[in-house]
């Protein structure tokens, strides 16, 4: 539909929307109304995960399968999209704030020639014109955007905006668009092995434990991970032990990292670099752990500890599981 808003979906690879979708589209919705769109790249779309973007409130979902889409290249995907957009004419292209939607995005402004405002935190209509707020200045500032022309292209950072509720029995309907799927340009993974921790995405977590240096090695993430488990938050890390090689890139939080909005951060033995203060700073409660009383992060901490955090976490540890057996 012309001038529609159109949600890019991000899926967990197995045929299920992310939850994050629920706040894209929920956001989408507030700002147009009954005109939202779900656009979904996929090799393994199923009846569930559909009807789960009708519950949400995508009105319709244009539905491109194909083996060839997995895994996601942006030689293969960026083509696609913008040809669909130059048939169908959207007002407005949102998606969460995820590695992949960031060079999607992005790639895809550069085709059409329109802006893109990344990691927005907030968004309004102002007449007939859409207004973004988004971070500038590793966070320290927030800066309102409006877009030259349409489509206007935003990323919406996750657990910032309210998710839409789910409408039990509300359908979308499916269009299978006609498309050229352009051959895959370059093979830069020859095998895909995803390792589960057992604890909530990073990204999506209402509760999340990061380890920085004063972690002291990879071995001692086990603590965490025990804090975590028992809270059912996700465990996450600092650039420094990320560089140091204790985690995966793929947990590290900040400017060059992932970036995170939970009901509750805590940070144990991170110094709070500003790097990483860009990628946690608008989480909703932050409490740090760490023995110098001058480091960073107690400037923005909700609350602050100043101790040896393997005296803190056994204890916090042993606290919440008596809490919880209650």
């Amino acid at each position: 539909m012309a001038n529609a808003f159109w949600c890019m979906v991000e899926d967990d690879r197995k045929g299920t929307p992310k939850k994050v979708m629920a706040e894209v589209i929920g956001e989408a919705t507030r700002l147009a109304g009954g005109d939202v769109e779900a656009v979904w790249l996929t090799d393994t779309a199923t009846d569930d995960g559909i009807r789960q973007l009708g519950e949400w409130g995508a009105k319709k979902v244009w539905l491109i399968e194909g083996a060839e889409l997995a895994p996601y290249r942006a030689e293969v995907w960026v083509p696609i999209v913008a040809e669909l957009v130059a048939a169908q004419s959207p007002k407005a292209i949102l998606g969460p704030v995820t590695s992949r939607q960031r060079e999607f995005m992005a790639r895809l402004a550069a085709r059409l020639g329109v802006g893109l405002a990344g990691d927005c935190m907030g968004l309004a209509m102002d007449g007939d014109k859409l207004v973004g707020t988004r971070p500038v200045y590793a966070g320290k500032l927030l800066a309102k955007v409006a877009w030259a022309k349409t489509p206007w292209l935003a990323t919406l950072r996750p657990n910032v905006f309210k998710p839409a509720d789910a409408q039990p029995g509300q359908t979308a309907a499916v269009e299978r668009p006609s498309v050229q799927i352009p051959a895959a340009q370059l093979k830069l993974v020859e095998r895909r092995e995803e390792a589960s921790t057992g604890l909530p995405e990073l990204t999506e977590a209402e509760i999340v434990i990061s380890g920085g240096r004063g972690m002291k090695g990879p071995e001692n993430y086990v603590i965490l991970e025990e804090l975590g488990g028992i809270i059912g938050a996700a465990v996450g890390a600092s650039r420094a032990a990320v560089d140091a090689g204790w985690r995966p890139h793929r947990f590290q939080i900040g400017q060059t990292g992932r970036t995170i909005s939970p009901k509750l951060y805590l940070g144990f033995g991170v110094s709070g670099a500003i790097q990483h203060l860009a990628g946690m700073r608008t989480s909703k409660v932050i409490v740090a752990v760490n023995k110098d009383p001058e480091a960073p992060i107690f400037k923005i901490a909700d609350y602050g500890i100043v101790a040896d955090l393997f005296e803190v976490v056994p204890q916090l540890t042993q606290e919440f599981k008596r809490l919880l057996e209650k």
